[in-house]
């Protein structure tokens, strides 16, 4: 299994925790992002994602009014840099996100997003596919000796013409 070391957004798209829960939605939709970090005294605090705004919507707040800060979940969905693919995965079924706030060193660092962990998983599966193919016809020899053989047959027609 695969780390999200390498695999995850470092530069985040993050807003003040003072900003209005209608900003972070006009800064993801201008965006095309479905998350935007919180900073709170010059850290990143936590995420503020698309499904925040609906679950705080649905509890009657006024998205014009209301700070992220004060819309952000009891329970931030955090995952470690060295995690997993599958456990990022599980984190977010647990915490019903397709966003996870990447931490390393007690401090926000990024973001995984589901497209991300997907791009990750199939980069992975192809790696494991082409090990298994490249075993199957006889390791990496078999697959060098097949496109050198028509060079050296054309070097050889060449000398002799």
């Amino acid at each position: 299994m695969t780390c999200i070391a390498n695999h995850f957004v470092r530069n985040v798209v993050s807003l003040d925790s003072g900003a209005s829960c209608a900003e972070a939605a006009e800064v993801m939709a201008r965006r095309g992002i479905g998350s935007v970090a919180v900073r709170h005294q010059g850290r990143l605090v936590g995420l503020f994602t698309d499904r925040d705004l609906l679950a705080a919507t649905a509890r009657g707040i006024d998205p014009a009014r209301t700070p992220v800060l004060r819309a952000l979940p009891e329970r931030p969905a955090l995952v470690s840099s060295c995690a997993t693919e599958r456990e990022a995965a599980q984190l977010m079924r647990l915490h019903h996100t397709r966003h996870l706030a990447v931490v390393e060193d007690g401090e926000i660092v990024g973001v995984l997003s589901l497209l991300d962990l997907v791009a990750l998983v199939d980069q992975d599966r192809q790696w494991s596919i082409d090990q298994l193919e490249c075993y199957i016809r006889g390791g990496r020899s078999g697959q060098l000796s097949s496109p050198l053989h028509p060079v050296f047959e054309r070097a050889v027609a060449g000398a002799l013409s």
